[in-house]
């Protein structure tokens, strides 16, 4: 190990672990005055089971929100593209969450909804598009979310301390301790904890910026390239900034507005005006602190080591925090991934349970019983994935990458669900089924490497080659492919939305006869 990193010493393990028992018992000591789970009026009722019986205060709210986005998907990854313009994704999100705040939130709570899906029955009066969004939505959890949070901490920690230890082991550890206090603590003793951490954890890392800030003697016009300084981002950047205006602004509705994980902590506030106080301090947080942490220390990292992509971030933590700080954020970190984890691992398991067991299986569920279940489940899936991302060349653009398939098809179906009545509820599954395909093809057939050689012409043999080498090459079919090929993920996600929209309109009308009208300022 080289003498510029740090060892595990013995005063990281005492700071680290002290900290994170800490973090344990002023959770215990708040959640103590009752259940962990909330003050629920039942233990067997799946409302107040999965929102804490809704008793979390707005503080708590917010904190939960903020710590349940901000991992080490965010911190190694967006840190990990070694460039200003990933800030975008988190000036983005307020957005976002004002939209939850004010037009998402008071509609959950006049429905009653213990899962945003639940939403959708209410207004398709079906519940068949319900389980196929929450099967959507679990499937994201568990083949992308899950993993990835897995992944991404034990990146950091594996490269903060310049570990031996096989990842997967770090990975194994992360998932085992963070499965036991989603199962055990439930989501009131989550929120807390988040909150707990997220103080913590925000103050390491603005110090963390402060002090790689002051290795480069707060200079970062040379040794930087201008693209990686610019917040104007070219048409082959991460974020083209006319993205910023197509499907950027979807990405953040869909995800701070109809995401389980998200909306389930504003959901378990008191009242509407609490889960609004919660939302707004999340939103002033993540315009404030969070764009800051999570590229500088990619950028100065760029300049003091080069381009290491996703290990940046644990690199430049290991190399100018001092042992004791560096086991404190050590812990702060490992906080971050075990309450984003079991975070996920809650939500999943209210839709599982509200959404599919209670309808399809047994009306009368054992709440508890068949959430830990299904929690275990996801948990061995979940690690199963995790050498999937350890192969990727940046975790942040694949995670965003993905998350088209099922958000796009998602937000069409809420958003037909809002503004238009009379819309079948065959009409939004069929919608959903066609976005899924639709983004799929331009993701994994059109929008790759190999494809974009073939127009290029610098491939020109194999099934594809055959197929574009077929085509008239001054055809209007050929222009669309090439256009499409080279079309980056964002504006096509706008695309797919659209597309998804106007397809089911059509098939509300052809296939259903039923025509669809506007509901703007209709009560919901």
């Amino acid at each position: 190990m080289g003498a510029d990193r740090i060892s595990l010493d013995l005063v990281q393990i005492a700071v680290f672990f002290g900290l994170t028992a800490l973090i344990g018992v002023l959770t215990w000591w708040q959640c103590s005055g009752g259940k962990a789970r909330g003050s629920a009026v039942s233990e067997n009722s799946a409302h107040d089971y999965f929102l804490a019986g809704n008793g979390l205060p707005w503080f708590f709210v917010a904190g939960s929100i903020t710590l349940t986005n901000l991992s080490t998907d965010q911190l190694v990854g967006m840190n990990g593209n070694q460039m200003l313009l990933l800030a975008w994704w988190e000036l983005a999100a307020v957005a976002g969450l004002f939209i939850l705040a004010f037009l998402f939130i008071p509609i959950y709570y006049r429905n009653n909804c213990t899962t945003t899906t639940e939403l959708l029955e209410k207004r398709y009066k079906n519940p068949h598009i319900r389980a196929l969004i929450s099967v959507i939505f679990m499937a994201g959890t568990l083949l992308i979310y899950l993993p990835a949070a897995l992944y991404g901490g034990s990146l950091f920690m594996k490269t903060m301390f310049d570990t031996e230890l096989p990842l997967m082991v770090i990975a194994v550890f992360f998932a085992v301790v963070g499965a036991a206090y989603a199962i055990l603590g439930g989501l009131r003793a989550v929120a807390v904890s988040d909150t707990f951490s997220g103080v913590g954890l925000l103050s390491l890392a603005l110090l963390v910026v402060f002090l790689a800030m002051k290795a480069v003697d707060f200079d970062l016009s040379s040794g930087v390239p201008i693209e990686r300084l610019s917040m104007i981002g070219s048409a082959d950047s991460p974020i083209p900034f006319r993205t910023l205006f197509t499907g950027m602004v979807l990405i953040q509705i869909y995800y701070w507005s109809t995401n389980q994980t998200i909306t389930q902590r504003a959901m378990a506030a008191k009242t509407v005006g609490e889960a609004q106080k919660g939302i707004m301090a999340a939103a002033a947080i993540r315009l404030m602190i969070v764009p800051v942490i999570v590229v500088v220390p990619g950028v100065v990292a760029f300049k003091l080591y080069g381009d290491i992509n996703d290990e940046a971030f644990g690199t430049l933590v290991g190399n100018i925090l001092p042992p004791y700080l560096s086991g404190a954020f050590a812990a702060m970190m490992a906080a971050a991934v075990l309450t984003t984890f079991n975070s996920l691992l809650n939500s999943a398991a209210a839709l599982y349970v509200c959404d599919i067991h209670q309808r399809y299986i047994n009306p009368n569920v054992n709440v508890p019983r068949v959430s830990t279940i299904f929690s275990l489940i996801m948990v061995v899936l979940a690690i199963s994935m995790v050498p999937v991302f350890a192969n990727a060349e940046s975790l942040i653009n694949l995670l965003q990458q993905l998350y088209g398939l099922g958000s796009m098809p998602v937000l069409a179906a809420f958003t037909l669900a809002l503004l238009f009545n009379n819309v079948d509820y065959r009409t939004a599954m069929a919608g959903v089924v066609f976005g899924v395909l639709f983004y799929a093809t331009h993701t994994f057939i059109l929008n790759t490497e190999t494809t974009r050689a073939v127009f290029a012409g610098e491939i020109t043999e194999g099934r594809m080659a055959n197929f574009v080498n077929g085509l008239n090459a001054d055809g209007a079919l050929y222009g669309v492919l090439n256009w499409v090929a080279n079309l980056h993920y964002i504006h096509y996600m706008a695309i797919t939305f659209f597309s998804i929209l106007a397809f089911s309109l059509i098939v509300n009308v052809v296939v259903f006869r039923k025509v669809a009208t506007l509901r703007l300022g209709a009560q919901d």
